[in-house]
């Protein structure tokens, strides 16, 4: 069995994980992660909690646990029923190299849209990449929203 970073977990149950103990988001990892496995007969050491809560628990727990904490910066605001125009709207003047943009599967546009955003975030020269290729491996910080930090 190998390692996935191409895969990565959400947590087990979808809780507010600040405010859970330490061991309770130690579960919530684990247990994810166990089916996430089961699944695709592969580990993954990526973790994006819900509602991008983090707090030094939280980051702890993942790094105890050797797994990267992942954040978005920006939200397409698709779970709100918007449509893709409204979304490339929100994401178009903000986009930045190393953004990690937020979107949901399940909700009412965002299939019908990926293709156009995609196509739309290409066309203004960037590249579309796997988070795993995008995130600090080493040599990095995590602050108390989990946003990575590089140190110098």
């Amino acid at each position: 069995m190998k390692l996935a970073t191409k895969y990565g977990s959400h947590s087990d149950t979808h809780p507010h994980v600040n405010n859970l103990s330490y061991e309770k988001n130690v579960d919530q990892i684990i247990n994810s992660n166990k089916k996430i496995e089961k699944i695709i007969n592969n580990k993954t050491n990526l973790y994006r909690t819900p509602y991008g809560e983090y707090n030094d628990t939280v980051i702890q727990a993942a790094n105890d646990n050797k797994f990267y904490t992942i954040q978005w910066n920006l939200d397409t605001l698709d779970y709100s029923g918007i449509t893709g125009d409204e979304m490339w709207n929100r994401l178009k003047d903000k986009l930045k190299s190393g953004d990690i943009i937020l979107s949901h599967n399940g909700t009412k546009h965002t299939a019908d849209a990926l293709e156009m955003l995609i196509n739309k975030i290409k066309q203004k020269g960037y590249s579309i990449v796997k988070v795993s290729d995008l995130i600090y491996k080493d040599n990095y910080t995590i602050n108390s929203d989990g946003t990575q930090i590089q140190n110098k």
